[in-house]
């Protein structure tokens, strides 16, 4: 198959616009609040690679996010109030994110293909 004079600069261009493209969509992580004992939302659907951001949004207490199983596992620590942590879910599937400190937390995150 030939692609005549332009046609590989053509491919090359249109293959860098998808990557920005990807990139720039990926950028923003999605926000999972932690206030009063709760993660809000308490369910949430992603795509495969997509980031959600943990933020302790309570005013004194700790939280600490971890999610075990045995496709994909990660765990925020104790995380003071104000603080983030990013993580990205880089396989599909059904997860309950927990905490470590309030049991009652749960989180279900649903990661389509």
């Amino acid at each position: 198959m030939r692609l005549g004079r332009f046609g590989g600069v053509q491919v090359a261009a249109a293959m860098i616009a998808g990557a920005l493209v990807g990139t720039a969509l990926g950028a923003s992580p999605l926000a999972i609040s932690q206030k009063d004992r709760e993660f809000r939302p308490a369910e949430i659907s992603i795509k495969r690679g997509e980031t959600l951001r943990f933020i302790n949004d309570d005013g004194e207490l700790l939280h600490h996010a971890y999610l075990s199983s045995d496709k994909f596992s990660f765990d925020s620590g104790d995380q003071q109030p104000g603080s983030k942590y990013d993580v990205a879910f880089p396989v599909s599937g059904d997860y309950t994110v927990l905490c470590g400190i309030h049991p009652k937390m749960k989180l279900t995150v649903h990661v389509a293909k």
